[in-house]
């Protein structure tokens, strides 16, 4: 079990400090799990209150004991009661927030009225975009994890590459990828921050299911097993001379990569193979492009205006009324961090240290679905790839 160091906490939270600081911020509670697991390596029920400037506060309602042997901040201390939240604060030495920053992106109303009541002079603002930004950029101890989430996406696509036999379901190959990852660490959930974003850790996709419209905002959606769960693997058969597409949303130590592969018994047809390698060629332009202060939607639009140009305008992340406005999307603790390779994010740049993974896929209504991912992040020497697996068409 890894356990986040001190100083990478103390980091982390400094870092937050600098831009609460600039927005003019006394202080942020904060009590999602992604962000608590972030700033105090543990995601013990509790609140995090962080003052502009001190020591962070970790006031644990369940499990303290377990709180305070997994997190290395100082004050980690019990919670009785949600209404001794201020009292013990003040004991605490930490000064009353006048403007305090809330995840007002994820607290449900309810909550948000009891801190409300429970502080009543404070004024609430919005600290999820400063939370936001302090997570995109990744140090060297978190780049470690993601490949090691990487080294567990490579396993589960060699076992792919031995088990997928014609006749196979789906959710048969789903189970057994899925076998091997969670075996490999994965925590067997796959976090979003968006609003009923739920995926799970492998989607399989084969033949013309993989072209079905689904509610997810993805390029590829699947029938799934129940309209419960509306995406993903379903009890479809793998055909011979169809693509399969399998998406490894890997994750090792709370965090998490993103890798597509398509696979194929026997064939594929010439659109499909033709379009695949032409969205390595498109994968190929992002990689040139992204550079330490490319804009995010700069590079989504020299890649959409290729796919264009190639003849998949109304295939390309999607079918007609369905396709998604972005080809790339942050990694973290989270499946859709900053930064977003998307349309309306024109001032927003590359920085050194971001991780995101980059999709160009094509979707052929009646006849199925291919493209590529991998996940990459920029290090000060340039733009690295965290998955490896062979990229390669594999035909079984």
């Amino acid at each position: 079990m890894r356990l986040t160091p001190k100083n990478e906490l103390e980091y982390r939270y400094r870092k937050l400090q600098v831009e609460m600081a600039a927005a003019g911020m006394d202080a942020v509670l904060m009590v999602q799990n992604a962000d608590l697991f972030y700033f105090t390596g543990t995601v013990q029920t509790g609140v995090l209150y962080l003052p502009v400037s001190g020591k962070p506060i970790y006031l644990v309602r369940r499990d303290f004991m377990r709180a305070r042997m997994e997190s290395a901040l100082e004050h980690v201390v019990p919670l009785p009661s949600l209404d001794r939240l201020p009292s013990l604060i003040a004991e605490h030495g930490a000064l009353a927030s006048q403007r305090l920053g809330l995840e007002l992106d994820v607290l449900p109303v309810n909550l948000y009225h009891r801190y409300l009541s429970l502080f009543p002079n404070a004024k609430p603002v919005d600290a999820t975009p400063l939370i936001r930004r302090v997570r995109m950029c990744k140090t060297h101890y978190e780049i470690h994890i993601l490949q090691d989430a990487a080294g567990q996406a490579d396993k589960a696509y060699r076992r792919a590459r031995e088990v997928i036999r014609e006749g196979m379901s789906e959710v048969d190959l789903a189970a057994e990828l899925e076998h091997v990852m969670r075996v490999e660490g994965h925590q067997g959930y796959v976090r979003m921050r968006a609003f009923n974003g739920e995926i799970s850790g492998v989607q399989v996709l084969s033949g013309a299911d993989a072209a079905a419209p689904a509610c997810t905002n993805t390029a590829l959606g699947g029938m799934g097993l129940t309209p419960a769960f509306g995406h993903g693997a379903s009890y479809n058969r793998i055909r011979r001379d169809e693509p399969v597409v399998v998406d490894f949303a890997s994750c090792f130590d709370g965090y998490l990569v993103d890798q597509t592969r398509i696979f194929a018994i026997g064939s594929v047809s010439d659109r499909m193979r033709r379009g695949y390698e032409d969205m390595l060629r498109i994968e190929e332009l992002m990689m040139e492009m992204a550079v330490e202060g490319a804009s995010w939607s700069g590079i989504y639009r020299a890649c959409l205006e290729r796919a264009s140009a190639m003849g998949y305008a109304d295939a390309f992340m999607g079918t007609p009324g369905g396709q998604i406005s972005f080809i790339g999307h942050g990694l973290g603790i989270e499946i859709d961090e900053y930064p977003f390779i998307a349309r309306g994010f024109d001032e927003e740049t590359l920085e050194v240290g971001m991780a995101f993974a980059f999709e160009p896929k094509l979707v052929f209504p009646g006849e199925g679905a291919v493209g590529i991912e991998n996940s990459f992040y920029l290090s000060e020497q340039g733009l690295k790839r965290l998955t490896f697996s062979e990229q390669e068409l594999v035909l079984l």
